[in-house]
């Protein structure tokens, strides 16, 4: 590359819970930079999951980043060109990715489930998660699934 990366941006916490994961989803829920909005988005979710979650001793916080973790993929696969064919190669992801993975797609499946507001979705969706089904563990699967297929293609590594 012929640029410099560019720098980190440091991120702030969020002011209810004084979390950086926190933060990082709210900002990627975010749309047209509406942050207040993301903001009641995201703890009326907790709200809602603390309801639905009664029988559990967890805290609302805590069922949602155990279900970030459930739907958290470890491999992914990626095009590499060998010869004239396309081989779909496994790959480690590194924490960063992970993390942006399980995010977006935790937000991307509880836009397309059916519901009245953001709020309700994305509570079902981070329940759903937590219980170890859904759309975005599902995509998780089917990545680990597709990444299993083709472990013989993993030595064209790159």
């Amino acid at each position: 590359m012929r640029k410099t990366k560019p720098k980190k941006r440091i991120l702030l916490p969020d002011p209810k819970y004084n979390d950086l994961l926190v933060a990082r989803f709210i900002n990627d829920l975010m749309k047209d930079g509406k942050k207040s909005i993301a903001y009641s988005i995201f703890y009326d979710t907790l709200d809602i999951v603390e309801k639905r979650m009664k029988d559990t001793e967890l805290t609302p916080l805590e069922v949602w980043k155990k279900a970030l973790e459930n739907i958290t993929p470890a491999v992914e696969v990626k095009s590499r060109r060998v010869g004239g064919a396309t081989f779909q190669v496994p790959m480690e992801i590194r924490q960063e990715r992970k993390v942006a993975i399980s995010i977006k797609n935790l937000i991307l499946f509880a836009g397309k489930r059916s519901g009245k507001s953001m709020s309700d979705k994305l509570a079902a969706e981070v329940v759903a998660a937590y219980n170890g089904e859904g759309g975005a563990f599902k995509k998780k699967e089917d990545t680990h699934r597709m990444a299993e297929a083709n472990r013989a293609f993993a030595h064209f590594r790159f």
